[in-house]
C-alpha cells in the first residue's frame, strides 16, 4: 500500500516502523515538504554516517540505542530520548554504539 499523509494520522510507535539491518544504515522518509522532511534512520551496531554538513539545521532525536555523535570537534554520547541540533553548515558523524534509532527533522526555513 502506498502512504499518504493521511496514513500518518493516527499514532504510531517510532520504534516499530524501521528495523536495523545486518551490517547496514537503513531510512525511512516519513515527511517530505519544501520546508523540511522528516526521516527515521535506523543503524546496525559499528554503522554510521560518516563526517558531512548540510545547508540546513537539523535536529536528532534518539529514539532507540546508543550513538557516539561527532559535532565540528566534539563527541557527544546520545542514547534514548536525548536529542541536540545540527547547525547548518557544521560538519557532523553518526557513529552506533549499540543498534540505534534516531528521527532527523530538517529544516529548509
Amino acid at each position: 500500500m502506498k502512504e499518504t499523509a493521511r496514513s500518518w494520522t493516527s499514532p504510531h510507535l517510532l520504534s516499530g516502523l524501521l528495523e536495523a539491518q545486518p551490517g547496514a544504515v537503513v531510512s525511512r522518509v516519513l515527511l517530505k515538504k519544501k520546508t523540511g522532511n522528516v526521516s527515521l534512520f535506523a543503524f546496525d551496531a559499528g554503522e554510521g554516517l560518516s563526517e558531512h554538513t548540510a545547508p540546513f539545521d537539523a535536529l536528532v532525536y534518539a529514539v532507540s540505542g546508543e550513538a557516539t555523535v561527532t559535532l565540528g570537534t566534539e563527541r557527544h554520547p546520545l542514547a534514548e530520548g536525548a536529542f541536540l541540533i545540527f547547525p547548518a553548515n557544521v560538519p557532523h558523524a553518526v557513529e552506533a554504539q549499540t543498534p540505534f534509532k534516531m528521527l532527523l527533522v530538517m529544516l529548509r526555513a
